[in-house]
């Protein structure tokens, strides 16, 4: 029996998840837009009480690594890190957009999201989930422009791009964990996916 515990704070849509030999428990929604530090772990811990989880009986932790919020992906590594560092289970950092293509159906699949700025976070993955492009932060339409034939978009929402994209769900614990499975290593070899640098190194002046 191999259980992993998957969180994902990458956004103000957070969601934790339990699998249990490669499926999904219970997957939980956090809609949080003033952070996660302070419910994670209560919740976290609930969710654990309520299937009879004891932690040492966990074999692996997984974290949405980004991109999204500097703060919320900060807070998942750490927590999985944590964890992992008190168990002695190994860990794995799953890019979030990578976790969006488990959702597509097309041999060629293009998540994306709100950057915000008038950006989108954006990836290229084929159907194994192995990504076929550089994840990057840009402009919607050209990168749309710029994608091959045949790609299958997508986002969480359709509607503010105007496209036709198969929408994925918000909550992407349970993704992220799925992917963990084969991917789990040392916790203190992991490290955030951000694509864009944060405000303070663009603001950043070499005195």
């Amino acid at each position: 029996m191999s259980r992993i515990v998957a969180i994902d704070t990458a956004s103000e849509f957070g969601s934790l998840a339990l699998l249990e030999d490669g499926s999904v428990l219970e997957e939980l929604i956090l809609h949080s837009p003033e952070g996660f530090g302070q419910i994670l772990f209560p919740q976290l811990d609930r969710l654990m009480r309520r299937h009879g989880w004891k932690y040492d009986t966990v074999a692996g932790f997984a974290a949405g690594s980004g991109p999204g919020s500097f703060t919320g992906v900060r807070v998942a590594l750490a927590a999985i890190k944590g964890l992992a560092e008190a168990t002695g289970a190994p860990a794995a950092a799953i890019s979030n957009l990578q976790a969006m293509s488990l959702y597509g159906s097309a041999p060629l699949r293009a998540p994306f999201f709100d950057a915000r700025r008038g950006e989108i976070y954006a990836g290229l993955y084929n159907s194994d989930h192995a990504p076929a492009a550089v994840e990057v932060v840009t402009k919607f339409q050209s990168w749309r422009d710029a994608l091959p034939d045949a790609v299958e978009l997508l986002t969480p929402d359709p509607a503010i791009f105007g496209v036709q994209a198969t929408q994925t769900p918000r909550a992407l614990a349970g993704a992220i964990g799925r992917l963990a499975a084969t991917r789990l290593t040392d916790p203190m070899a992991l490290d955030a996916n951000y694509v864009r640098r944060s405000d303070a190194e663009l603001n950043w002046v070499d005195k």
